[in-house]
């Protein structure tokens, strides 16, 4: 991100695309502009865990922004999550949890219309309205504290879901972040006005040459292929893979799940095995740590609230007897080294508590055991109540696998485990349309703004 933002900042610096003669005549003027530049150039970029970088995190652009002159007022922000909140679900407007979309229904554009009335001259303009309370409806009914954001120190700190660390410099576009301060009660920031941007497709084609690393490009080589022009190469491990998977377990419900979670650890912690399980979100790694706590199991939870401890604590996660509750990604980057006799105990134990929507998270999860040639197993143990089922499972098929779980033969385990596969390949597919069409956005915005001599 750092790379990113000094290149927006040396475009801003440099007034977009100036010509040759533009810097030989700064030059004999001794103000050379290449001196304050923070980049000489994009020639040979090697990036590590490049399926993160070059794809997960491709579906938001990088935004230099500056104090806009015409920033919502805070009451704006407080009328329109107060007007939301009057509006109701099914009749005034709709929640499409796997889209992640809110849409107004036409009863609800007209009772926004009839509430708004007397309230101002901002109210007046349809589309203005309806827009910012569309805003109001994401940040009441699509995102979750503790799951898409952390309250620290009074203010709204987002949360990277694929790693599971916060993004404190990082702000919501189109005062979606202000209105989820106005949600938690937080100081109201300005909107900010947009000064420079780019999506990592576009700048790391813009590389001479490049190049990158990780376990976990299988599922996304046409992708690479495509964008960034990028074959994907498989090189065998330095010493024989020996972790072993353990048969996935689905159940009903949540309640079961977290106690055949419990009966699980007790009795690996039994045999001193260190264990690392895997959790969606801040609040599911909570709610574990607090299960624990009940069943005297002494433990180190790794999330977003810990991020300032988090090589400390991934890395004794391999000694013997350690509980480790982690979101899906922390710790990732540093390697765990077992404890003394551990692999003699079947090495460190990740268990995932819940599918991730990108199965090469899942796989990067259970990647932390096992590593270099050294022992250790795995296993994945969801229910029905997980985001998963709940988001993205059209309603009229929940029932469906609700009945085949309750069955304990191995067919029906079998056959919905097919279907969260399945789900996770559709999500997949839907993830790459969202950074296929930023792409495209990004690239059609610098052809509309070609004659104007802003953009990037």
């Amino acid at each position: 991100k750092e790379i990113v933002f000094d290149y927006l900042k040396d475009r801003i610096q440099l007034g977009q695309k100036p010509s040759r003669g533009q810097r030989n005549l700064e030059r004999l003027n001794g103000r050379d502009p290449a001196d304050k530049l923070c980049l000489h150039g994009l020639y040979f970029a090697i990036v590590d865990e490049a399926d993160s970088i070059l794809i997960d995190e491709a579906r938001t652009p990088l935004i230099i922004s500056g104090m806009g002159d015409n920033a919502y007022e805070a009451k704006i922000y407080k009328q329109a999550y107060d007007f939301a909140m009057q509006l109701e679900s099914g009749s005034d407007f709709t929640v499409n949890h796997s889209q992640k979309n809110c849409e107004l229904t036409k009863k609800g554009k007209e009772r926004l219309a009839d509430i708004t009335k007397s309230t101002g001259r901002f109210w007046t303009g349809q589309n203005r309205r309806e827009e910012i309370i569309r805003q109001a409806l994401f940040a009441c009914y699509l995102f979750e504290k503790d799951r898409d954001y952390l309250v620290r120190d009074g203010k709204v700190e987002i949360i990277d879901e694929f790693t599971g660390r916060t993004m404190a410099d990082r702000s919501w576009e189109r005062g979606l972040h202000q209105l989820i301060e106005v949600k938690e009660e937080c100081e109201i920031t300005s909107q900010k006005e947009t000064l420079a941007r780019i999506s990592y497709q576009r700048f790391f084609r813009r590389y001479r040459l490049l190049a990158g690393m990780t376990g976990t490009a299988r599922e996304v080589q046409d992708e690479l292929r495509s964008v960034y022009r990028l074959n994907v190469v498989k090189i065998p491990t330095n010493l024989p893979v020996i972790r072993r998977q353990r048969r996935p377990h689905l159940f009903p419900d949540a309640e079961t799940k977290w106690q055949a979670v419990l009966k699980k650890i007790k009795r690996i912690n039994g045999e001193g095995r260190p264990i690392l399980v895997g959790t969606r979100s801040v609040a599911t790694s909570e709610h574990l740590s607090k299960l624990l706590d009940e069943a005297g199991l002494p433990h180190r939870v790794l999330n977003a609230q810990q991020d300032k401890n988090e090589a400390e604590i991934i890395s004794e996660a391999g000694q013997q007897g350690q509980i480790t509750v982690a979101t899906n990604m922390a710790g990732r980057g540093t390697d765990i080294i077992l404890g003394k006799g551990v692999d003699k105990l079947g090495g460190l134990h990740v268990m995932s508590t819940e599918r991730h929507t990108a199965r090469r998270i899942d796989r990067q999860l259970f990647g932390r055991c096992g590593r270099q040639g050294d022992p250790g197993s795995y296993e994945l143990l969801a229910s029905l109540d997980d985001e998963i089922f709940q988001s993205y499972l059209a309603p009229y098929l929940r029932p469906i696998p609700k009945k085949l779980a309750y069955l304990s033969y191995p067919a029906s385990q079998w056959l919905v485990n097919l279907l969260a596969s399945y789900i996770q390949i559709q999500v997949e597919k839907r993830n790459f349309i969202a950074r296929r069409d930023l792409m495209h956005f990004d690239e059609s915005l610098d052809d509309i703004l070609a004659f104007s001599g802003t953009g990037e």
